[in-house]
């Protein structure tokens, strides 16, 4: 009797372990199949292609619609014009943890497209780019789809040999028959690599032992020049109080007479002058300094001398308009955004050097061996990365190479010819209305003038005439904002109260904008 319950109890405990191992069997089993679950996942690749590339196909059709086709159509407006807080509502910009469905993404590509301004659109006269070339922006495209570096030749074997033709072709314009250059990340830093150029060349020291071991530098510039000039200094450790503006004429253009005693003051002060930054189309006016004269002090001085044409260096294409950068030629360096008025698409910016010692590397190399090994299989004259301060660096040629095979230099002389045909056409029909009053007669594609409304004209001896003229062009401007009618720029110069600049160079506009423009500040600003 005393047996049963032990046997029972020895029963019970094996019934127990058994159903215990297999839970664990059971448990092993589900982690398993987990575990087998993830390493099926680890073999599957996160994005699905089908699915990705039937969105892109998808969000194509709203870009070609609300961009390329709404965008470029003069029925449609500029821009649709929301005040912050109700834009940032309505773009419901917040980012989550969950993702979203392909249905309100794409409703985010409609939203972004339609609240964008449309700087395609042929009344967009806003900037210094405009328009739209279907050529560049299957470049940018492209550019964008293959997604790689352009600072070693087996990243970007196609590009590295293109590049070196797209900046063989500028410079050929130019006039330099050899010579160096890179594509920069805008127009600023190409002024600021040639700052840094001219240091080095002079200093060669500089690049390891710092700006302690300079003497005090100075750069001269006119005051209608870029800001960048100014920028450049302060980031290069110059400072901007060293550098030094120029008097310019009463068109904007630099006066070499009185750069070359401003040199010698420099020198008499114990300054050592670097550089000259030439412009050839300045920002507001469209002025071209005289560069065959600043040539000659530049030479006079052994100074490095830079021309910053990264607006006017398209006239270079033009047999009727090179000749307001003659004198180019002997400059030391030029930067030249194409991304401007040839409509390569932002950005394409290049740094051009007349140089062929390898200045841009030996300034600007650091020799890294994990990108530049000295023994591989290949020319190692083709990683051109080290010309560089940056590392991972853009492909901007593309655009620019597939624009200028399209249409030529033929072509691309056109869009030249024919913007200065629609400057002089519009400056000759505000001569015949009243209201409109030209700052000077333009040297280039920028138009500059005030609108006087009705109640002003007559009143130029008034006290207020001044301060009431100055408000006219902003009141303006947001109301055409507001209306999305158009796009055009305006600003303050030295003593001048606010004043247009219009800026004419898309191909896609013609004589009718310019007739509708003119009609169109009348509209808006004949009341005030």
């Amino acid at each position: 009797c005393s047996f049963l319950p032990k046997a029972w109890f020895l029963l019970v405990l094996l019934v127990f372990m058994f159903c215990q191992l297999q839970d664990d069997s059971v448990l092993n089993s589900d982690g398993q199949g987990r575990e087998a679950a993830k390493l099926h996942d680890l073999n599957e690749p996160l994005i699905d292609h089908a699915e990705g590339q039937d969105f892109l196909n998808e969000a194509f059709k709203v870009i070609m619609d609300e961009v390329l086709c709404k965008g470029t159509d003069v029925k449609q407006k500029v821009c649709e014009w929301k005040e912050p807080d109700e834009l940032a509502l309505l773009l419901d910009l917040e980012l989550r943890a969950t993702g979203e469905t392909q249905h309100r993404l794409l409703q985010r590509v409609r939203d972004v497209a339609k609240y964008s301004t449309k700087t395609c659109h042929p009344r967009f006269f806003n900037q210094q780019f405009a328009g739209v070339d279907y050529h560049s922006l299957a470049g940018q495209f492209l550019t964008d789809a293959l997604n790689t570096n352009i600072c070693t030749y087996e990243l970007g074997p196609v590009f590295v040999l293109m590049e070196a033709e797209v900046l063989r072709g500028l410079r050929q314009l130019v006039g330099w028959a050899e010579g160096d250059g890179i594509f920069c990340p805008g127009g600023s830093i190409s002024n600021m690599y040639a700052v840094n150029l001219a240091r080095y060349q002079l200093f060669p020291e500089v690049k390891t032992k710092g700006l302690c071991s300079l003497p005090k530098l100075t750069i001269f510039t006119s005051p209608e020049s870029h800001f960048s000039v100014k920028k450049g200094a302060a980031f290069l450790g110059i400072g901007t109080d060293n550098v030094i503006l120029v008097k310019v004429d009463d068109r904007g253009r630099m006066i070499p007479e009185d750069l070359d005693e401003k040199i010698k003051l420099a020198k008499s002060q114990g300054a050592v002058p670097l550089l000259i930054s030439c412009t050839s189309g300045t920002t507001v006016r469209g002025a071209f300094d005289p560069l065959d004269h600043i040539a000659d002090v530049c030479e006079r001085h052994k100074l490095w001398m830079h021309v910053d044409a990264a607006w006017g260096g398209s006239v270079l294409f033009s047999k009727q308009h090179t000749h307001l950068m003659k004198g180019v030629d002997r400059a030391n360096s030029i930067a030249w955004n194409p991304h401007k008025m040839l409509l390569a698409g932002l950005q394409c910016s290049a740094f051009l050097l007349k140089d062929t010692t390898n200045l841009l590397k030996r300034c600007h190399s650091a020799n890294a061996t994990y990108l530049f090994q000295q023994d591989k299989f290949y020319d190692m004259n083709l990683d051109i990365g080290d010309k560089s301060v940056q590392c991972s660096r853009r492909v901007d040629c593309l655009k620019l190479w597939l624009m200028w095979k399209a249409v030529g230099s033929d072509g691309l002389a056109e869009r030249v010819d024919k913007a200065f045909i629609h400057v002089r056409y519009l400056v000759e029909q505000m001569k015949k209305r009243e209201g409109f009053q030209l700052l000077a007669e333009p040297e280039f594609v920028n138009v500059c003038f005030w609108y006087i409304p009705p109640s002003l004209r007559g009143k130029e001896g008034n006290a207020d005439y001044h301060d009431r003229l100055a408000k006219v062009a902003p009141v303006i401007k947001e109301r055409m904002m507001k209306q999305g009618t158009m796009m055009v720029g305006y600003q303050p110069l030295g003593d001048r109260v606010n004043f247009f600049r219009m800026v004419v160079f898309s191909p896609l506009v013609s004589q009718k904008d310019m007739d509708f423009f003119l009609n169109e500040i009348e509209r808006l600003g004949s009341d005030l």
